[in-house]
């Protein structure tokens, strides 16, 4: 595999470099008498260096709808330096669903409107490689968990387009309270860095609400099923980002064991929104082969003996920059 391209490790502000793509169609209506509902889509933007995430609603798949959504973009984030999107022949493939976006991506008068545009505004727009998605895979990835843990959260259900706007700008704040490091290796801090430090310079946090499952949907009121909709795809994605951070090797080759003072993930399923377990490993338990297979965690809410298999170690800077030292 080839090493990281400079847009991915150089340094810089927050969504400077960006990856965007599209995905959907969802449906929505608008508040008024006999109102249908009408289609729109999403755009993703990520940060190439620090992985934020930014959604924008768009209601059609017209270069002018695109260039709307990147000027909201601009006008909340900052005016980007860089832009990097899907070539039209990723979309040949595409389903039913996606053939108005294919037909946009394959209109050549689209990339030239686009490119023209963004060099009025120095902003430098690149597509990737035809038939090469794996060059946009860090945006492919946030489409794959916002798409299709949104899919199987709402449904069949046509949000209104104030709750569709909550539910997107509910669901960036989770995916950007994501943990990717620790802040430190003082064994006292249970503080990891999110990618919400690098936009608020502090985690994101949400505001507390009442648990919502035992209540049927047809008796919530509009905000109470945005609430609902909402504690659903956390409790979806975050069960899913934690099983990607384990190595599933099928116990075929042996790692190296836990040491006391790393920085761990606690599962847990009941969790509300955008909060983490997090905690410091203060005792080993080996097995009888010297294995380490339990581990007692401590948190800022107390002491905790878990399984290996319940824990999700973050990576660790030190471990990264002594295996360099040694190379």
């Amino acid at each position: 595999m080839a090493d990281l391209p400079p847009e991915r490790v150089t340094p810089c502000i927050p969504f400077q470099r960006v990856g965007v793509d599209y995905c959907g169609p969802f449906w929505i209506a608008f508040p008024h008498r006999r109102a249908r509902p009408t289609k729109c889509f999403v755009a993703v933007y990520v940060c190439l260096v620090t992985k934020a995430v930014h959604l924008e609603l768009v209601a059609d798949l017209t270069t002018q709808a695109f260039l709307a959504s990147l000027k909201r973009f601009s006008s909340r984030r900052g005016k980007p330096s860089l832009v990097m999107c899907d070539n039209a022949t990723n979309f040949v493939g595409a389903r039913r669903e996606l053939d108005e976006l294919c037909t946009l991506f394959n209109n050549q008068q689209f990339p030239r409107t686009i490119s023209a545009e963004a060099a009025e505004s120095n902003i430098d727009f690149r597509f990737i490689p035809a038939r090469s998605p794996n060059f946009g895979g860090l945006w492919e990835s946030a489409v794959k968990s916002f798409k299709t843990l949104f899919k199987r959260t709402i449904g069949t259900h046509t949000l209104l387009y104030d709750e569709m706007q909550t539910v997107l700008t509910q669901i960036e704040a989770v995916l950007n309270s994501r943990p990717l490091t620790p802040v430190s290796n003082d064994p006292n801090d249970y503080e990891a860095l999110t990618p919400g430090h690098f936009l608020i310079q502090r985690p994101l946090t949400a505001i507390p609400e009442p648990d919502l499952d035992d209540i049927p949907v047809n008796r919530l009121s509009a905000w109470q099923r945005t609430q609902y909709f909402m504690q659903c795809l956390w409790k979806k994605w975050s069960a899913q980002y934690l099983s990607n951070l384990q190595n599933r090797t099928k116990w075929t080759k042996e790692r190296d064991n836990l040491t006391a003072g790393t920085m761990v993930l606690l599962k847990d399923e009941n969790l509300p929104p955008l909060k983490w377990q997090l905690g410091r490993v203060v005792e080993l338990h080996p097995g009888s082969d010297g294995n380490i297979r339990v581990v007692t965690v401590r948190t800022m809410e107390g002491i905790y003996r878990r399984a290996i298999s319940k824990v999700c170690i973050l990576p660790i800077r030190d471990n990264i920059n002594a295996s360099s030292e040694e190379n």
